[in-house]
């Protein structure tokens, strides 16, 4: 009967192990997204799954220029720690997912300080055209706007312009909501 016990005690504590690593990875280090529709069209297709390296969260540093990030596009409110917690994956079987539109894939196009301008189809940073051979199909017009990227924020927007809900409609991204960078 003791041994038993013993025996079972060892796997509770080697479950109990794993579930803690698995947490830690999930919140500090990667996680899994899947895409959720087709506004990163040619670059990312809906269903497609992406490995995100969490470390520009953790450390809450800027990504580059051109990144292809997955971002919180609840922007009007703070996130916490418990934010990070109840969003790993190992809590989200027990979620509806398919009604969850919290997290968005988008690209970086613009840093604190940046100047973002839409004019005549296409996007200048800091009066710069930018060169964007990733995008789906030339922005329609009407959408000529200009924004002034505030600090401690990035300004985002999706490969297929014409049908994405990005910065232009969602506004800045706080670097807190930076999940993380698309590695795989």
């Amino acid at each position: 009967m003791m041994k038993t016990f013993k025996g079972v005690g060892g796997w509770v504590g080697s479950f109990g192990i794993a579930f803690a690593i698995a947490l830690f990875i999930g919140i500090f280090i990667f996680q899994p997204y899947k895409v959720d529709g087709h506004s990163m069209d040619p670059t990312l297709h809906d269903e497609e799954r992406v490995y995100v390296s969490k470390l520009s969260h953790t450390f809450s540093y800027l990504p580059d220029y051109g990144d292809i990030v997955i971002v919180d596009s609840r922007v009007d409110r703070e996130r916490t720690f418990k934010d990070d917690f109840m969003e790993h994956p190992l809590f989200q079987i027990f979620k509806d997912t398919k009604e969850d539109r919290t997290f968005y894939v988008k690209r970086v196009i613009g840093k604190p300080g940046d100047v973002l301008e839409i004019k005549e189809h296409t996007v200048y940073r800091n009066g710069e055209a930018l060169e964007e051979p990733y995008i789906n199909e030339p922005m329609r017009a009407g959408q000529d706007n200009k924004w002034t990227v505030p600090d401690n924020h990035i300004f985002v927007m999706g490969d297929n312009r014409n049908h994405s809900e990005d910065s232009r409609v969602i506004g800045f991204i706080p670097l807190n909501h930076i999940m993380g960078k698309k590695i795989l």
